[in-house]
């Protein structure tokens, strides 16, 4: 089917939302040659300068004066591989140094999302985030492992093979930290990875079929060698499969011998519980090669059809809506099956939901969580953004923690959850602090062309127009006139106060449930 939809619905939907310069070029070339290039982005980081300029305030006091720190400190420090960070768990450095980095992340995801080129990345990375979540807000060992982790393997692989990227997921520091992996030995394995990977990472909750049986063989399917579901029984084989997965952490391995202190992926042999194994019907034998067992426990929940059906459906709710056709997560498994040893796998997948006549259909169909709401109006209002510890403290409390989100199961993505009163509240306070500068993050650029218009009522239209591309409905520009106390028809040109009231028309016009949804 071809790609031929209205650019700002593409770009609300495939991108942090449009600007000037994305919405020519895809009027002139077209959405089939954007989204072409979109899927197949270049591997470099097109942000990299951004970044590197880009600097965060860092303060704090010391018993020795000496190491007391304040300075503004360039996000560039994110591109350090993971062994440089891991040394500032050392106990003599303060943890403001973990606490800045996870800062650092969070900053890097904004430039990206208001500057990339690559925005379905972005918008992908966010999903991939969320699907495999960590929480550095709460672990300063997390926040060290996670530009490591936002680098290497979220980033690496947004589009590419979903199998590849569930390993890379299993062997980083932060989700081995997160869940628990890295402590777990033979006899005493732990059960958290082995248990999110099922459960949120792969065939998902509705495959838990442990309510209704709770011996392998009783599973339907299970004596054919294909159980429809998992059981508890599988979780506890694949916890005992991963033991030996662990990281460099300087734990002891026996002998008097310790790792290093690298926060690098390792295996070791003696933490391995090397007996046999049955899990998802499927025989271990004992004493396999090193990391066979963990590596065929990946094998087989990647390739199991409930995976399929459960990542797509996710896939499907974040780029389409809630409740997505059944028809349309049908086609998303069919092209995640035939194509899961392609390396662009996720891209293909990608590709096949945005052609459906259900995307074609589904404009306004999501609610933006504040990360979308706040990108999509710097975007549209044209900021230079650059991220500051107040915004970033500002987005914290909006209900969407980048990286700091506490359970597993990653920020909800279903419209109700952003609706509630204090919700609302918190969303119009990132448009209103937007334009008036409160976190000195960027100034809006076309607030001279608002402030310009000779009425209020043109000034709306211009604000309207600059957001969401047609002309506000009536009883849109009579509400703002009315909330801000302006009569229809005054002039504007004899105020003193036009570019404060044109900065507010562009907040409001941005807490129109028209821009409030993508």
């Amino acid at each position: 089917m071809a790609f031929d939809l209205d650019p700002r619905m593409v770009l609300n939907k495939l991108a942090f939302g449009p600007t000037d310069a994305e919405l020519g070029e895809m009027r002139k070339s077209g959405a089939e040659a954007w989204l072409a290039r979109q899927l197949k982005p270049d591997a470099g980081d097109d942000c990299a300068e951004r970044i590197k300029a880009a600097k965060i305030h860092l303060k704090y006091t010391s018993k020795n004066p000496d190491a007391e720190v304040d300075e503004d400190r360039s996000l560039g420090v994110i591109d350090q591989p993971i062994e440089e960070h891991w040394k500032l768990l050392d106990k003599s450095v303060a943890n403001n140094e973990r606490v800045f980095l996870r800062n650092a992340v969070v900053g890097a995801t904004l430039i990206r999302a208001v500057h990339s080129r690559w925005q379905l990345r972005e918008v992908l990375v966010d999903f991939w985030h969320n699907h495999f979540n960590v929480n550095a807000a709460g672990d300063s060992t997390v926040a060290v492992a996670l530009p490591a982790y936002d680098r290497d393997v979220i980033r690496a692989h947004a589009l590419g093979n979903f199998r590849e990227m569930l390993e890379a997921v299993a062997k980083s520091a932060a989700m081995q930290v997160y869940l628990n992996n890295r402590s777990s030995r033979g006899g005493a394995a732990n059960e958290n990875y082995a248990r999110e990977l099922f459960e949120l990472h792969t065939l998902g909750r509705p495959a838990y079929l442990n309510a209704l049986y709770n011996k392998w063989r009783d599973v339907p399917g299970a004596l054919q060698g294909h159980p429809q579901g998992y059981i508890d029984q599988d979780v506890y084989e694949a916890a005992r499969a991963f033991t030996g997965w662990t990281i460099e952490d300087g734990a002891g391995i026996g002998a008097g011998r310790k790792l290093p202190l690298t926060g690098k992926f390792t295996y070791v042999e003696t933490f391995h519980d090397n007996y046999q194994k049955r899990l998802l019907a499927t025989e271990f034998d004992p004493y396999q090669p090193p990391m066979s067992d963990g590596n065929k426990v990946l094998d087989l929940v990647a390739d199991h059809p409930a995976t399929a059906q459960y990542v797509c459906g996710k896939l499907c709710t974040r780029l389409v809506s809630d409740t997505p056709d059944k028809a349309l997560v049908a086609a998303a498994v069919k092209v995640w099956t035939e194509q899961r040893r392609k390396p662009d796998q996720i891209a293909r997948v990608v590709e096949a939901i945005v052609r459906s006549d259900s995307f074609r259909r589904s404009a306004g169909a999501k609610i933006k969580r504040p990360l979308e709401l706040f990108v999509s109006f710097a975007r549209g209002a044209g900021v230079d953004l650059v991220p500051t510890l107040a915004l970033i403290g500002t987005l914290d409390g909006s209900g969407q923690r980048l990286f700091g989100w506490g359970p597993p199961t990653g920020h909800p993505d279903e419209n109700d959850y952003w609706l509630s009163s204090s919700m609302i509240r918190a969303r119009w306070t990132l448009m209103l602090g937007l334009v008036e500068d409160y976190w000195k993050a960027g100034v809006a650029a076309v607030v001279p062309a608002i402030a310009s218009r000779p009425t209020p009522e043109a000034a709306v239209a211009a604000a309207h127009q600059r957001l969401l591309g047609s002309e506000p409905p009536p009883q849109v520009t009579a509400a703002i006139l009315t909330g801000m106390g302006l009569r229809p028809g005054i002039s504007l040109e004899a105020r003193k106060d036009t570019v404060p009231v044109a900065k507010r028309m562009l907040a409001y016009c941005a807490m129109t449930p028209a821009f409030q949804t993508r």
